[in-house]
């Protein structure tokens, strides 16, 4: 047992030090101030039941400190059963953004996140689409970061930070650490070209790229996943020409669970789509992660049944403790977040548990998530 907690361990290490390396050598993408935009963007938000979110969002665009002529607003609401459309529809009256909503419930045998996102993307006028959640708050220079790390470096795909906000309890807050080790992952990943992760909530990629790589075929089957699974296909098809876009103006901001049931549902989504994944090193990845924990769990009743010392469970803890420290302590500053960083100590006594539950969890494909029952193919 000795043996292979302290090969998982180096594992872990292997995995997050070159990462932490990344992050400190990826240098920021901000826009310099004289920075004149000429790429006609998409904002394409997939929604379904955001009526308390959807309003402050479509504020966030009107205000966007980019040429109005050069983006538009695409709105595909995913059968909402409260007033999402409605409000939609009445601030769209009003505002001089160009804005297109599409209901999915028009359209026979659309639905689910992935069919949305379809829908949006061949509606797009775009050479850039960037994508959102109806959940989320964007900074007034969000498209304009988008715009330059495009016309600079001429990616197909981009990946943006998310961040928690409005974090007030102990449990809100150890989200954001846990999500900003996420966050971190992916955005180090991509810096190292062995791109693994990113998040939907704020992404960005060509119209071209989506058509050439055929869009979400191959796993439409799976409701979780349409931004990982892109990645990795635009990855495997056009070798680094997938970027992160580190820049504090491009952060958007969304709300960590409130509940511990909404939170472990969301979690399962996302581990849902593990068993899926083709790539070898991604799965290396997520199999480090998993193995780790799962040993550092087993080592609780082994030491409680006196089949492990102390010292090597205190050791062993300590040395997840030290590498995890040293990677969040560089994700949460560039997040402006460091003073929650304390909060890795009770996360660590929870992260176990949690991750070896999820994972198992998730690989049985069942969930709920907004009002539907999910089982993945």
């Amino acid at each position: 047992m000795i043996w292979f907690l302290a090969l998982s361990l180096f594992a872990y290490g292997w995995v997050v030090i070159p990462r932490w390396l990344a992050w400190v050598k990826l240098p920021d993408a901000d826009a310099p101030a004289d920075f004149e935009p000429s790429t006609n963007l998409s904002v394409i938000i997939a929604v379904r039941n955001e009526a308390k979110h959807i309003i402050p969002l479509l504020q966030d665009l009107e205000n966007q400190r980019y040429p109005t002529h050069l983006y538009e607003v695409i709105i595909v609401d995913d059968h909402s059963t409260d007033e999402t459309v409605e409000l939609i529809q009445t601030f769209r009256s009003g505002s001089a953004m160009r804005l297109k909503v599409l209901e999915l419930k028009r359209h026979s045998n659309v639905s689910m996140k992935k069919g949305a996102v379809q829908k949006g993307v061949a509606l797009a006028d775009g050479e850039l689409l960037v994508l959102t959640d109806g959940d989320c708050r964007v900074g007034a220079e969000w498209l304009l970061q988008y715009a330059y790390t495009y016309e600079t470096k001429q990616p197909y795909f981009i990946s943006g930070p998310v961040c928690f906000h409005n974090t007030t309890s102990a449990f809100e807050k150890m989200q954001m650490v846990e999500f900003a080790s996420l966050i971190g992952v992916g955005g180090a990943s991509l810096a190292l070209s062995k791109p693994n992760m990113c998040n939907g909530a704020n992404l960005a990629y060509t119209k071209s790229v989506f058509e050439k790589v055929g869009g979400f075929a191959g796993n439409e089957n799976i409701a979780s996943g349409d931004d990982e699974f892109l990645l990795h296909k635009v990855s495997k098809h056009f070798p680094g020409k997938a970027v992160f876009l580190k820049t504090e103006k491009a952060i958007v901001y969304t709300e960590a669970r409130k509940t511990l049931s909404s939170f472990l549902s969301q979690r399962v989504r996302w581990a849902s789509k593990w068993k899926a994944y083709q790539s070898l090193h991604v799965q290396l990845v997520a199999l480090s992660v998993f193995a780790v924990n799962f040993l550092l769990f087993l080592c609780v009743p082994l030491f409680l049944i006196g089949q492990l010392p102390l010292l090597v469970l205190v050791t062993a803890y300590v040395a997840k403790f030290v590498i995890d420290f040293l990677f969040l302590e560089r994700i949460l500053n560039f997040l402006n977040r460091k003073q929650y960083l304390w909060h890795i100590l009770p996360l660590q006594l929870v992260y176990v548990p949690y991750v070896v539950s999820t994972g198992l969890i998730g690989l049985f494909g069942r969930y709920q998530w907004k009002g539907r029952s999910i089982r993945n193919a």
